[in-house]
């Protein structure tokens, strides 16, 4: 996403989420506990608008994606999206699946890591907003469940058919897209679908730990290797290896592998700056 922005300023309230920022660490919060995070119109709009804003931030380094009170996120709201879909017209339904692919596309896009801290259910699209971070931080009470065919759509929404396979293989993810089983944390650790397991109730902390590691690494270098990942997902190998000659050849004038080698001669840590 570039970094360069129009007259309009940032905006300085969110209705349909919480944001916070500490020292480069960005927190997301899906807030309707009530509704275990149930998506709205609104919360798509929000996020992917937010991603945006935050993108053209130099100061934002890393994310946490997470959920207030007992799940992470069970989708979008039955009665608000489900119910109003309806009434949609082939041309607004079209808009609205394109708004929710342009939030998962915003995850993949935006140059610094994202990590989904999951408890509870992740379902529907909000297992997909899980599958699009670059990190799944999970506690044993996580369940993942695509949802979409129990709702008589395709499995493939939000890009779910494009990401699912690469993280965990075809054969999962045809079984998960097509049945929409839910699969708990110990599976999902096993296939892939988890980066990180921890204890009961300590998956928020454990995804803030890993912000924080990634906000005072790199930033650059992380950027560009999460670029790269996305970029050559559907590349041929000889393409594969120029973009990342290309790439290295541009970060080795970069300030931080000059800085690199300075801290390795001083015996010292070194001092990122990301550029």
């Amino acid at each position: 996403m570039s970094p360069f922005t129009g007259s309009a300023s940032r905006t300085p309230e969110w209705r349909h989420l919480r944001l916070a920022v500490d020292d480069g660490v960005a927190t997301v919060t899906l807030a309707r506990p009530d509704k275990l995070n149930a998506l709205t119109f609104g919360a798509y709009a929000d996020l992917r608008d937010l991603l945006a804003e935050l993108s053209r931030d130099k100061s934002v380094r890393a994310l946490v994606l997470g959920g207030e009170g007992r799940g992470f996120c069970s989708g979008g709201d039955v009665d608000e999206i489900i119910g109003a879909t309806l009434a949609m017209d082939t041309a607004q339904l079209l808009d609205f699946n394109r708004m929710t692919g342009q939030v998962v596309r915003a995850i993949r896009e935006c140059p610094f890591p994202v990590i989904a801290a999951v408890h509870g259910v992740a379902a529907g699209a909000g297992a997909v907003l899980a599958l699009a971070a670059d990190f799944r931080v999970a506690d044993p009470s996580a369940r993942f469940s695509f949802l979409f065919t129990r709702v008589g759509l395709s499995g493939g929404d939000m890009g779910a058919a494009y990401l699912l396979p690469r993280v965990v293989g075809l054969g999962h993810a045809t079984r998960l897209l097509m049945l929409g089983d839910a699969v708990r944390a110990p599976e999902a650790e096993r296939i892939g679908l988890i980066s990180e397991l921890t204890d009961e109730g300590k998956a928020g902390e454990a995804a803030l730990t890993l912000a924080r590691r990634l906000a005072d690494g790199p930033a650059l270098a992380y950027a560009q290797t999460k670029a790269l990942l996305t970029a050559e997902l559907d590349m041929p190998l000889s393409a594969s290896v120029e973009l990342d000659a290309a790439t290295q050849a541009l970060l080795m004038n970069g300030e931080d592998y000059a800085e690199f080698h300075a801290s390795f001669t001083e015996k010292r840590p070194p001092k990122w700056r990301g550029r």
